[in-house]
């Protein structure tokens, strides 16, 4: 942001309309990507494939999003910002309509390869969006009002897409996506403002921006504390079905995505001042709920209050580690951010294999002890990078220029 961006935004609101644009961008990866789980018998049998095919729908997504985030991000940091971003919206516009349509089964696992592309590019994209809309100080709660989409959709868009393909037919849960698609692009022609890329002199390579005091230990980070999250949110039923709670995996997921809900907002009362703090007292709680776990999994009470708490966590979590990644890097900020991505599909994969291994050999009792090391260890880091990532003090000033 330049100076007299600053000077325009200094004593503005916040850009409500354009922010949930963002938001909305965001639930609408979240809930093209987790689609196909809740509706896997209806897939499976209308594409007359097994569960385990019809499961690769999800993998090919978070593949394509991990392949494309860096290139795609370095490719297109010297295009207009809102071309950019309309090209990613485009591309769900596209992918979903072909899934809707498609009887070929590996035509639709190309879909949703190509969505994932499209996804690797947005997250790239949304945070640093959002942040070059306002004045330096606003940059931390206009985040949290762009990240919304994420556990709403996490709470609702999977139960809802599941109930909507119940009632109207899968490929039609995939019409509607295409459908929320085109308005979103007509609400971010309307709503969201337009901003020049980065000059080919400004554009910082990646090995530069890794090599930035800070960026990896903020990215260790987020794989520490992201592969204890998934471990649990990828095996939620086998850990709870322990509590007798199986038929209640539903309520389960969205008592987590409301407390989620919750973190968001306490996050953007705290983010501007208590960064550090805010991401230390995150990990150091949920690693309370994982050591308490190890004992108390099989008390209902104890497992839904657990749940809530570990949501609460949850929910500013993007916030609060995008922020800091973006404030450390400074002007490579977008290609940082492309790591990000790269960082949290590999984890999302991560859990699901740590974990399979976990639930396999030692059953979901085995869960609790593993993420509360990879906590622990999450904790350290942050903690030691006072100086360079989690910065003490107000973000004002501590931002990297």
């Amino acid at each position: 942001m330049t100076t007299s961006d600053i000077s325009n935004t200094a004593a503005a609101p916040l850009p409500i309309a354009a922010l949930l644009a963002l938001a909305m961008t965001g639930f609408i990866c979240i809930v093209t990507e987790t689609l196909p789980a809740g509706l896997l018998p209806q897939i499976s049998q209308g594409l007359d494939i097994s569960a385990a095919m019809t499961g690769q729908m999800v993998t090919a997504y978070a593949l394509g999003s991990l392949l494309a985030a860096i290139p795609l991000t370095i490719a297109t940091r010297s295009l207009r910002r809102r071309t950019v971003l309309l090209f990613t919206i485009l591309g769900f516009l596209v992918f979903n309509s072909i899934t809707a349509v498609s009887s070929s089964y590996w035509l639709t696992l190309t879909a949703r390869f190509f969505a994932g592309v499209a996804a690797g590019l947005a997250w790239s994209l949304l945070a640093s969006y959002a942040r070059r809309m306002v004045h330096p100080q606003q940059q931390g709660k206009a985040l949290s009002i762009a990240m919304v989409g994420t556990p709403i959709a996490l709470a609702l868009g999977v139960p809802l897409g599941t109930w909507l393909g119940g009632s109207i037919g899968w490929r039609s849960a995939f019409g509607v996506m295409s459908a929320l698609t085109l308005l979103l692009i007509v609400w971010v022609l309307a709503k969201v403002p337009d901003y020049p890329g980065q000059s080919e002199n400004m554009s910082l390579s990646l090995r530069k921006v890794l090599a930035t005091p800070g960026v990896r230990p903020v990215l260790a980070t987020v794989m520490a504390w992201m592969l204890a999250h998934n471990i649990l949110y990828t095996y939620v039923a086998p850990f709870i079905e322990q509590a007798g709670l199986l038929r209640g995996v539903d309520s389960v997921l969205l008592i987590f995505g409301l407390a989620a809900l919750a973190g968001i907002a306490l996050t953007a009362r705290l983010v501007e001042r208590h960064l550090r703090s805010a991401v230390l007292a995150s990990l150091a709680t949920f690693f309370v709920v994982s050591v308490a776990f190890i004992w108390l999994a099989t008390i209902p009470t104890a497992v839904y209050l657990g749940v809530a708490i570990w949501g609460l966590t949850f929910g500013g979590a993007a916030t609060l580690l995008q922020t800091a990644l973006a404030d450390t890097a400074g002007d490579g900020a977008d290609v940082a951010l492309s790591m990000n991505v790269v960082a949290w599909n590999s984890v999302i994969a991560g859990g699901g294999v740590v974990g399979g291994i976990l639930l396999e050999r030692f059953g979901a009792q085995s869960f609790p002890l593993m993420m509360a090391v990879l906590l622990a260890v999450g904790f350290a880091i942050a903690f030691c990078a006072k100086h360079h990532g989690f910065r003490s003090g107000a973000r004002s000033k501590s931002i990297a220029h």
